[in-house]
């Protein structure tokens, strides 16, 4: 069945297009044009824009995914961050136990197995990190790579598998083997050198989790985790454009070493986002909502209570980003990064009808998944 969409303007990942005819067939775009169907025409009152892309999310519709690694998690985030233009998501854990691991890698495997909208995998934050740049990731459970773990990232049925690790903890032929698991390797929550981090990229990894935050910084005679972030051309960083992880000069500062191809925006959404409550609970501490900050008792940030319809907003209204590349940053980049673009990421001819409807200030007002829509 055809459907036919018509909003005032698109952007297809390159372009603004005024008033084009969308048609979508079987979940897919068919045709792009401005050719009048006979058949009806659905009026999209805004921008039609590629739907957004996040690798980094804890939680959200008031459940967290470590709390909860159930199949019904996984539905209720995909739900509340669909309401603010995520139409793709890698569901995250960080550092646990190996059996909340497990189950999470069940219910991931089922929800990919049923080809559940939403879910392309599974972003394991941990637990191979560094303690000194741990953050909320309890320290009793950051290890090595035992068995039980290269069993999880051995499996082919998560989908998308990304993985988060120190380079100072996972040395650079364990990076070699996930990558060859067909693991997504990503350097986050490291305290390690400039040196260990190009080595590491040499194995393989292929960017870095939530940049600046929780990693070895810049320094005149030590570039760090963070320099080495900023100068390979190769790898991409994600970020989370919150205002309160990362000023907004040196988001800048970040936007102008990788450009629009290298930064994706991220969220590191916890358990609030898309829900009324205002605390949950993490590893029996309590994390509170603080204005529109998620702090334990300490007032040490805990996660982010960030959408990406929030990311864009402050990427255009307080980096002075371009739209395009705003858009971009939350869809293509990393569509990129996850080796998907051929299917996501823009809205050209043959790709999902994955897509958000924004109005004049960047609100989402309408998501669509593989041509259903949300809102």
């Amino acid at each position: 069945m055809k459907q036919h969409y018509r909003p005032d303007r698109l952007f297809d990942g390159k372009k603004f297009i005024e008033q084009p005819i969308v048609t979508v067939e079987n979940g897919l775009i068919a045709k792009i044009s401005f050719d009048q169907p006979e058949a009806e025409i659905v009026e999209l009152a805004g921008l039609l824009a590629p739907g957004y892309i996040d690798v980094q999310v804890n939680g959200g519709g008031g459940v967290l995914f470590n709390n909860a690694p159930t199949l019904a998690t996984l539905k209720t985030m995909v739900a509340a961050h669909a309401k603010f233009g995520t139409t793709a998501m890698l569901p995250t854990l960080i550092t646990d136990d190996i059996k909340v691991m497990q189950q999470g890698a069940d219910a991931i495997a089922t929800a990919i197995s049923q080809q559940m909208p939403g879910i392309l995998g599974v972003h394991f934050e941990g637990p191979h990190l560094s303690v000194a740049k741990r953050g909320v990731h309890p320290k009793d459970q950051v290890r090595g790579i035992s068995q039980a773990e290269w069993a999880v990232f051995a499996r082919q049925d998560l989908g998308i598998k990304k993985v988060t690790i120190a380079p100072e903890t996972v040395s650079p032929d364990e990076i070699s083997r996930l990558t060859e698991l067909g693991c997504i390797v990503s350097i986050g929550h490291s305290n390690g050198s400039y040196q260990q981090a190009i080595d590491a990229i040499s194995a393989g990894v292929s960017g870095f989790t939530h940049l600046y935050n929780a990693m070895s910084p810049l320094s005149s005679r030590e570039p760090g985790i963070v320099g080495a972030a900023l100068t390979a051309q190769q790898s991409y960083c994600g970020i989370i454009v919150d205002l309160h992880h990362v000023h907004p000069e040196v988001a800048r500062l970040a936007f102008k070493c990788k450009g629009v191809d290298k930064l994706a925006l991220v969220t590191d959404a916890m358990a609030l986002i898309g829900s009324e409550k205002t605390k949950f609970e993490l590893f029996g501490e309590e994390i509170e909502l603080k204005g529109d900050k998620l702090q334990i008792a300490t007032g040490q940030l805990a996660g982010s209570h960030l959408s990406m319809q929030q990311a864009v907003q402050n990427c255009v209204n307080h980096l002075d980003l371009l739209l395009a590349d705003s858009l971009n940053m939350a869809s293509l980049t990393p569509a990129n990064w996850l080796g998907i673009a051929e299917n996501y990421g823009s809205l050209t001819v043959g790709k999902r009808a994955d897509w958000v409807v924004l109005d004049k200030h960047l609100n989402v007002m309408q998501s669509c998944i593989a041509g259903h829509l949300h809102g």
